[in-house]
């Protein structure tokens, strides 16, 4: 395809020699658009050698008399064949007409809309698990020898047991490394003696089933959504289905209950963990352990400790329930398990920050 042009005067004749198609079209338009900006009035399109014409050769010449009809100003179309005639008058103007902001509106409207659509399926999905998951356990409480305790002592021993010296060693730490760094301001004051005050506080009220959980959702909740996805992926759960079992009650259930069990103990010992690490740091700024116990005892009191044991047992059936239910949704795929267990971590630690500020706010108006 080549294009000749010719001016007359104030007047602009494009003659085009080849096939007006796609792969030409594009080409020429900067050219053709470059020429309009000469300063010239009419346009005159020679078409007698054009061989072939597809959507874009129209859209070419539609832009060529829209451009004229909005400064009203004369053009033309020559010898072009009466079957590319009739795909030019069908073509529909109306798609010139869009302009790329437009498109762009249109796409974000379109992308929000589908992002509440797949949201609201989402909500609706997890719903329903949590009604399957509420009535399975109330079965499972009402008649307790139908639940696999086998499977609930594996679970605790994997998730429990095998998460204390973790768990100790992170609570020693924050205790150590939270004693310090306060004790540093305080002895400008003189006030090196609350430092225990501040770390039995924090370790028993906040620190302690937060961290837990935390370490939990990395550890235990990565892990059900992982084997559980695996399993989904290796039609296991198909299987367990087609035999007559119950998946909820196969496997949720048994990995709920050990939650419930191993979270409290776990935040029990990372609490313990904690103050050992803060009785260090006391008894080298010179402190009686005595004095360290006797603080301790006064800043905090027996509902902190049974409202952290509350908070922690939620957060532990929380982590159990959005790993299992990860692990339930995988799809098909090489990367789907890993999706599924970072999806776990990721709503498990976003889930345990939304309910700790629930309980915050809610154990501020009974006076906690």
């Amino acid at each position: 395809m080549s294009v000749r042009f010719e001016v007359s005067g104030d007047s602009l004749r494009i003659t085009f020699d080849g096939p007006l198609t796609f792969e030409t079209a594009g080409s020429m338009f900067p050219e053709i658009m470059h020429k309009l900006k000469t300063g010239v009035r009419g346009i005159s399109v020679d078409a007698h050698r054009v061989d072939a014409m597809d959507t874009a050769g129209a859209a070419l010449l539609i832009h060529l008399e829209k451009h004229q009809s909005t400064l009203d100003l004369p053009f033309e179309i020559v010898g072009l064949a009466e079957s590319y005639r009739k795909l030019y008058h069908l073509f529909d103007r109306a798609i010139l007409e869009q302009t790329w902001e437009d498109e762009e509106i249109r796409w974000h409207f379109d992308a929000i809309g589908r992002r509440t659509v797949s949201l609201w399926e989402k909500v609706k999905e997890f719903t329903a698990f949590c009604g399957e998951l509420f009535v399975a356990l109330m079965k499972s409480f009402a008649n307790p020898s139908h639940i696999r305790w086998k499977d609930v002592f594996i679970t605790c021993e994997s998730a429990g047991v095998g998460a204390l010296p973790l768990i100790g060693m992170i609570g020693f730490l924050i205790g150590l490394i939270l004693a310090f760094q306060s004790a540093i301001p305080m002895r400008r004051f003189g006030a090196e003696i609350f430092v225990a005050n501040l770390i039995g506080l924090s370790m028993i009220r906040e620190l302690g089933p937060l961290m837990t959980s935390v370490i939990l959702a990395g550890r235990s909740g990565s892990a059900f959504a992982a084997e559980i996805g695996t399993m989904r992926i290796n039609e296991e759960i198909d299987a367990i289905v087609t035999m007559g079992f119950d998946p909820m009650k196969f496997l949720v259930v048994p990995r709920i209950i050990a939650s419930l069990i191993v979270a409290p103990l776990l935040t029990l010992f990372f609490q313990l963990a904690g103050l050992a690490g803060g009785a260090v740091v006391m008894l080298s700024l010179g402190f009686p352990f005595v004095t360290y116990v006797q603080q301790v005892q006064s800043a905090a009191a027996t509902s902190d400790l049974l409202g952290a044991l509350f908070k922690v047992t939620v957060f532990g059936v929380l982590i159990a329930a959005i790993g299992c239910y990860r692990g339930l949704e995988t799809k098909a795929g090489a990367s789907a398990v890993g999706a599924s267990t970072t999806s776990a971590v990721v709503s498990g630690i976003i889930l345990i920050a939304v309910f700790d500020g629930i309980f915050a706010v809610i154990f501020y108006f009974m006076g906690w």
